[in-house]
């Protein structure tokens, strides 16, 4: 079960390749953008809580997913590929095994613990 869950996280990291080569961006954005939304872990600095709530914002699918839909309802390109990295890099996150976190340790994650326990 767990490759196949891997092999639907690749199909929508391909996905997610193919959007982004509907946008007018040079090839070389989507590798400078696609580890952006870890500075999001930065809130771990302040306590766990908050940097699980700012990871899992900026590692939720359906966010990018709305920001995507946003930026094609209003032909806003930034917008979309925001949209488009957010889900990509989410697809690649779970790929590896890194998914959204609970409050309590960074390591606490919907897919189980990260490492060893």
């Amino acid at each position: 079960m767990n490759n196949l869950l891997k092999l639907e996280e690749l199909g929508q990291f391909i996905l997610s390749i193919i959007l982004f080569n509907q946008l007018e961006y040079a090839w070389w954005v989507f590798p400078i953008c696609i580890l952006l939304p870890d500075f999001s872990m930065l809130g771990y600095l302040i306590n766990p809580k908050i940097g699980a709530w700012l990871y899992n914002i900026f590692h939720h699918k359906f966010i990018g997913i709305l920001i995507f839909m946003f930026g094609t309802l209003f032909n806003n390109s930034l917008i979309s590929l925001i949209g488009i990295i957010l889900f990509a890099h989410s697809a690649m996150d779970r790929i590896f095994g890194y998914g959204l976190k609970f409050t309590d340790n960074f390591k606490n994650t919907h897919l189980g613990w990260i490492g060893k326990n």
